[in-house]
Order: structure tokens, then C-alpha cells, then sequence
């Protein structure tokens, strides 16, 4: 889990959000977002960073851009190989 601080505290579901804590994905969410044919590219990550943040999709739709870009660069860094050793790395790789 990481939390990250906004730069731009939303009003949304009733509350005001200064941080939202993000949880590593899951299989089953990216399934959750897969069943959703008709969205978009865009409304579906949404919905996932709204899962993974355990809050509403309108939360994440009143995050400046700037605090979304950061949700952005979090989700992507649960998937960097820090931690494996080199030969597991390039393995993985193949």
C-alpha cells in the first residue's frame, strides 16, 4: 500500500480528501474492469484506481490532473522488478 498526499484536496461523496491510499492490484480487479465493454480506456482506470483506493469513481474524476498523474506513476511502480536479483529479472524478461 502507498499513500499518496494530494497536491489539490477534492470534495467528493461528502468528504474532503487530503490523501488516498492505494492498495497493489489484483487479478480479480483487473477482471472487474475488463467486464466493462462499453467504457473507455480512460473510465476504466478509473474505476481501477477507485478500487484500488477503496473510494468512489467520483473521487478520482476531481483529482487535478497533477494528482492523478502521481495515482498514475504509483500503480505503474508495483509493477517495477525492484527486489529480484538480476538473473530473475532478465529472466522474467524472456
Amino acid at each position: 500500500m502507498q499513500t499518496i498526499e494530494l497536491k489539490y484536496p477534492v470534495e467528493a461523496t461528502g468528504e474532503t480528501f487530503i490523501n488516498l491510499t492505494m492498495r497493489r492490484s489484483k487479478i480479480k480487479d483487473r477482471l472487474l474492469v475488463a467486464k466493462m465493454k462499453t467504457a473507455s480506456d480512460e473510465e476504466k482506470e478509473i474505476r481501477l484506481f477507485a478500487n484500488l483506493c477503496e473510494v468512489e469513481p467520483k473521487v478520482i474524476e476531481e483529482l487535478d490532473e497533477a494528482d492523478y498523474s502521481n495515482l498514475q506513476k504509483v500503480y505503474l511502480g508495483f509493477f517495477n522488478s525492484e527486489g529480484m536479483s538480476p538473473e530473475q529479472s532478465s529472466s522474467s524478461q524472456k
